[in-house]
Protein backbone atom coordinates (compact mmCIF):
# COMPACT_ATOMS: atom_id res chain seq x y z
CA UNK A 1 0.00 0.00 0.00
CA UNK A 2 1.21 3.37 -1.09
CA UNK A 3 2.16 6.12 2.14
CA UNK A 4 -1.08 8.53 2.39
CA UNK A 5 -3.32 5.43 2.33
CA UNK A 6 -4.97 3.69 5.67
CA UNK A 7 -2.41 1.80 6.92
CA UNK A 8 0.42 4.58 6.95
CA UNK A 9 -1.76 7.58 8.37
CA UNK A 10 -2.89 5.29 10.86
CA UNK A 11 1.11 4.25 12.01
CA UNK A 12 1.68 8.24 11.54
CA UNK A 13 -0.57 9.39 13.74
CA UNK A 14 0.06 6.90 16.15
CA UNK A 15 3.81 7.98 16.03
CA UNK A 16 2.81 11.24 16.88
CA UNK A 17 1.13 10.54 19.93
CA UNK A 18 3.63 8.01 21.11
CA UNK A 19 5.89 11.30 20.75
CA UNK A 20 3.33 13.35 23.03
CA UNK A 21 3.50 10.60 25.51
CA UNK A 22 7.46 10.96 25.63
CA UNK A 23 7.43 14.86 25.83
CA UNK A 24 4.60 14.45 28.40
CA UNK A 25 6.65 11.46 30.72
CA UNK A 26 9.63 13.95 30.04
CA UNK A 27 7.78 17.23 31.61
CA UNK A 28 6.10 14.69 34.33
CA UNK A 29 9.57 12.81 35.59
CA UNK A 30 11.60 16.54 35.16
CA UNK A 31 9.40 18.45 38.18
CA UNK A 32 9.59 15.52 40.28
CA UNK A 33 13.02 14.54 39.72
CA UNK A 34 13.37 18.48 40.69
CA UNK A 35 11.13 18.88 43.58
CA UNK A 36 12.88 15.52 44.96
CA UNK A 37 16.50 16.97 44.85
CA UNK A 38 15.33 20.06 46.25
CA UNK A 39 16.36 22.31 43.26
CA UNK A 40 12.23 23.48 42.44
CA UNK A 41 10.69 24.41 45.99
CA UNK A 42 7.84 26.20 44.44
CA UNK A 43 5.06 23.63 44.43
CA UNK A 44 2.72 26.22 41.93
CA UNK A 45 5.94 25.53 39.65
CA UNK A 46 6.14 21.79 40.07
CA UNK A 47 2.17 21.17 39.78
CA UNK A 48 1.75 23.55 37.01
CA UNK A 49 4.38 21.52 34.72
CA UNK A 50 2.92 18.16 36.07
CA UNK A 51 -0.95 19.34 34.92
CA UNK A 52 0.57 20.52 31.50
CA UNK A 53 2.29 16.80 31.21
CA UNK A 54 -0.95 15.11 32.45
CA UNK A 55 -2.88 17.00 29.71
CA UNK A 56 -0.78 15.99 26.88
CA UNK A 57 -0.96 12.99 28.56
CA UNK A 58 -4.39 12.52 28.11
CA UNK A 59 -4.52 14.21 24.57
CA UNK A 60 -2.11 11.63 23.43
CA UNK A 61 -4.27 8.94 24.98
CA UNK A 62 -7.21 9.66 23.03
CA UNK A 63 -5.51 9.91 20.17
CA UNK A 64 -3.83 6.65 20.36
CA UNK A 65 -7.33 5.19 20.86
CA UNK A 66 -8.69 7.19 18.09
CA UNK A 67 -5.90 5.66 15.49
CA UNK A 68 -5.73 2.19 16.61
CA UNK A 69 -9.80 1.59 16.79
CA UNK A 70 -10.68 4.13 13.76
CA UNK A 71 -13.36 5.52 16.01
CA UNK A 72 -14.98 8.65 14.49
CA UNK A 73 -15.76 10.45 17.96
CA UNK A 74 -12.47 10.05 19.11
CA UNK A 75 -10.70 11.44 16.37
CA UNK A 76 -13.06 14.38 16.02
CA UNK A 77 -12.78 15.67 19.98
CA UNK A 78 -8.72 14.88 19.23
CA UNK A 79 -8.70 17.17 16.14
CA UNK A 80 -11.27 19.94 18.51
CA UNK A 81 -8.57 19.66 21.65
CA UNK A 82 -5.40 19.72 19.26
CA UNK A 83 -6.77 23.14 16.96
CA UNK A 84 -7.15 24.94 20.68
CA UNK A 85 -3.97 23.93 21.73
CA UNK A 86 -2.61 24.90 19.09
CA UNK A 87 -3.83 28.67 18.58
CA UNK A 88 -2.87 29.34 22.21
CA UNK A 89 0.86 27.53 21.92
CA UNK A 90 0.84 29.67 18.30
CA UNK A 91 0.13 33.23 20.19
CA UNK A 92 2.50 32.64 23.40
CA UNK A 93 5.24 31.44 21.09
CA UNK A 94 4.63 34.46 19.16
CA UNK A 95 4.63 37.11 21.98
CA UNK A 96 7.83 35.12 23.79
CA UNK A 97 9.56 35.90 19.98
CA UNK A 98 8.21 39.56 20.03
CA UNK A 99 8.82 40.51 23.25
CA UNK A 100 11.49 43.73 23.90
CA UNK A 101 14.10 44.13 26.51
CA UNK A 102 11.80 46.39 28.48
CA UNK A 103 8.87 43.71 28.65
CA UNK A 104 10.63 41.35 29.31
CA UNK A 105 11.93 42.82 32.12
CA UNK A 106 8.84 43.92 33.15
CA UNK A 107 7.51 40.46 33.09
CA UNK A 108 10.28 39.35 34.50
CA UNK A 109 10.01 41.31 37.65
CA UNK A 110 6.18 41.12 38.09
CA UNK A 111 7.09 37.02 38.29
CA UNK A 112 9.94 37.43 40.55
CA UNK A 113 7.50 39.33 42.90
CA UNK A 114 4.60 36.54 43.00
CA UNK A 115 6.36 33.68 44.50
CA UNK A 116 9.09 34.12 47.63
CA UNK A 117 9.39 30.24 47.01
CA UNK A 118 10.19 31.30 43.56
CA UNK A 119 12.91 33.82 44.63
CA UNK A 120 15.16 31.35 47.03
CA UNK A 121 15.65 28.77 44.42
CA UNK A 122 16.50 31.40 41.96
CA UNK A 123 18.84 32.84 44.51
CA UNK A 124 20.13 29.55 45.30
CA UNK A 125 20.51 28.42 41.97
CA UNK A 126 22.14 31.55 40.56
CA UNK A 127 24.17 32.47 43.37
CA UNK A 128 22.74 36.01 43.83
CA UNK A 129 20.35 38.13 45.97
CA UNK A 130 17.10 40.02 45.03
CA UNK A 131 15.64 41.14 41.97
CA UNK A 132 16.95 44.76 40.88
CA UNK A 133 19.25 45.81 44.37
CA UNK A 134 20.53 43.48 47.14
CA UNK A 135 19.00 43.61 50.70
CA UNK A 136 21.62 43.12 53.19
CA UNK A 137 18.75 43.49 55.77
CA UNK A 138 16.79 40.57 55.03
CA UNK A 139 17.87 36.49 54.44
CA UNK A 140 18.98 35.43 51.03
CA UNK A 141 19.93 31.57 49.75
CA UNK A 142 22.65 32.51 48.03
CA UNK A 143 26.16 31.62 49.06
CA UNK A 144 27.71 34.70 48.31
CA UNK A 145 25.61 35.95 51.02
CA UNK A 146 26.92 33.90 53.66
CA UNK A 147 30.13 34.55 53.56
CA UNK A 148 31.45 37.78 55.60
CA UNK A 149 31.39 40.63 54.38
CA UNK A 150 28.70 39.69 52.14
CA UNK A 151 29.55 42.36 49.73
CA UNK A 152 30.50 39.86 46.47
CA UNK A 153 26.73 39.59 45.56
CA UNK A 154 24.73 40.56 42.60
CA UNK A 155 21.59 41.15 41.77
CA UNK A 156 19.55 38.44 40.02
CA UNK A 157 17.97 40.89 37.52
CA UNK A 158 22.05 41.19 36.31
CA UNK A 159 22.25 37.37 35.41
CA UNK A 160 18.62 36.89 34.64
CA UNK A 161 18.55 39.68 32.02
CA UNK A 162 21.68 38.38 30.25
CA UNK A 163 20.07 34.82 29.55
CA UNK A 164 16.24 35.98 29.17
CA UNK A 165 16.21 37.03 25.76
CA UNK A 166 17.76 33.25 24.62
CA UNK A 167 15.73 31.10 26.74
CA UNK A 168 12.74 33.32 25.03
CA UNK A 169 13.93 32.35 21.81
CA UNK A 170 14.57 28.89 22.39
CA UNK A 171 10.82 28.58 24.31
CA UNK A 172 9.17 30.12 21.28
CA UNK A 173 11.06 28.11 18.66
CA UNK A 174 10.61 25.29 20.44
CA UNK A 175 6.50 25.96 20.81
CA UNK A 176 6.38 27.01 17.09
CA UNK A 177 7.59 23.27 16.37
CA UNK A 178 5.60 21.52 18.52
CA UNK A 179 2.62 23.59 17.28
CA UNK A 180 3.48 22.64 13.33
CA UNK A 181 3.37 18.98 15.27
CA UNK A 182 -0.19 19.81 16.60
CA UNK A 183 -1.67 20.81 12.72
CA UNK A 184 0.64 17.36 11.45
CA UNK A 185 -2.00 15.87 14.17
CA UNK A 186 -5.05 17.51 13.43
CA UNK A 187 -4.56 16.87 9.43
CA UNK A 188 -3.84 13.02 9.74
CA UNK A 189 -6.44 12.59 12.21
CA UNK A 190 -9.00 14.43 9.35
CA UNK A 191 -7.96 12.38 6.60
CA UNK A 192 -7.42 9.31 8.39
CA UNK A 193 -11.36 9.78 9.57
CA UNK A 194 -12.12 9.86 6.06
CA UNK A 195 -10.37 6.85 4.96
CA UNK A 196 -11.91 3.48 5.05
CA UNK A 197 -11.02 0.65 7.01
CA UNK A 198 -9.82 -1.69 3.76
CA UNK A 199 -10.43 -4.33 6.04
CA UNK A 200 -13.94 -3.25 7.74
CA UNK A 201 -17.49 -4.11 5.40
CA UNK A 202 -17.64 -2.77 1.88
CA UNK A 203 -21.10 -1.19 2.58
CA UNK A 204 -20.36 0.24 6.03
CA UNK A 205 -20.37 3.86 7.03
CA UNK A 206 -16.27 4.66 7.58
Amino acid sequence: MVCGGFVCTKNSLCALNVLYVLVSLLLVGVAAWGKWFGLVSSIQVVAGVICVGIFLLLVAFVGLCGALRHHQVLLFFYMIILSLVFVVQLSVSCACLALNEDQRNHLLEVGWNKSESMQTDVEKTLNCCGFSHVDYNRSCAAICFKQQPPLSCTTCSDIIEKYAGQVLRFVGGIGLFFSFTEMLGVWLARRYRNIKDPRSNPGAFL
